[in-house]
């Protein structure tokens, strides 16, 4: 797929509590650039959020977060956030507080097949699908592995792309994790012309072993802003 054929920032993504460690944590894909950018924030005094669609809005993923970080609930920071911009025909939104309750939107004008799908501690949404199945495929790899938190995100992507995915193919894929006693994980494939989930993968593979995660043990975190090797 060269330039030409790239079309708006439409995407499938992932937002999730592990109820193992309280992990909160959000993946996504497209058929565009630089999914990580556009789609996926977080806050570990907010949640989670992925503002997406065929005219995506980096603010709203952001407003959502503030609002829900001042006390709303995410249904009520979903409508708010939403209802006050006259483009949100063309977009979509997701978010999920720091309990895993969820909320989301989606504009009419974003082409189908498009929605988002509730479960326990999560919610995935798409538009632009390659098929009705894919929404549910992502909820079923998610919910049924017992793979650590950020392998379970990147295998309910992979359930998305084999399900019909994006119907373009797919070009960039990211993944965030936040955790109060843990670096962020935050992993961007910003491009790649074959396969951005499993370069995803291999990244993330390299990012929780071996040496870079043996170093990344002694970071500042939320918990321990002073922190050092010992």
């Amino acid at each position: 797929m060269d330039d030409s054929s790239l079309r708006c920032d439409m995407t499938f993504s992932i937002l999730a509590r592990d109820q193992k460690t309280g992990s909160i944590g959000g993946a996504a894909a497209t058929g565009s650039l630089c999914v990580g950018g556009w789609v996926l924030r977080g806050e570990l005094a907010a949640g989670m959020s992925a503002s997406q669609g065929a005219a995506p809005s980096t603010f709203w993923g952001e407003e959502v977060l503030q609002q829900m970080r001042n006390g709303s609930a995410p249904e009520q920071a979903v409508n708010d956030v939403t209802s006050r911009d006259r483009g949100r025909a063309y977009r979509q939104l997701s978010a999920m507080d720091l309990s895993g309750n969820v909320a989301a939107y989606t504009g009419d004008k974003n082409e189908d097949v498009k929605g988002s799908l509730t479960f326990p501690g999560g919610i995935v949404s798409g538009n632009m699908l390659g098929s009705d199945s894919v929404l549910s495929a992502m909820e079923t790899a998610f919910t049924s592995s017992g793979d650590a938190f950020e392998r379970r995100l990147i295998n309910a992507l992979k359930a998305a792309h084999d399900a019909g995915g994006d119907f373009r193919g797919l070009l960039s894929a990211a993944i965030l994790v936040l955790h109060p006693d843990r670096p962020p994980l935050t992993l961007r494939i910003d491009y790649h012309a074959t396969d951005p989930i499993g370069a995803l993968e291999q990244l993330c593979q390299k990012a929780t072993s071996g040496d870079y995660y043996d170093w990344a043990q002694q970071v500042p975190v939320t918990s321990d802003k002073e922190r050092i090797l010992d």
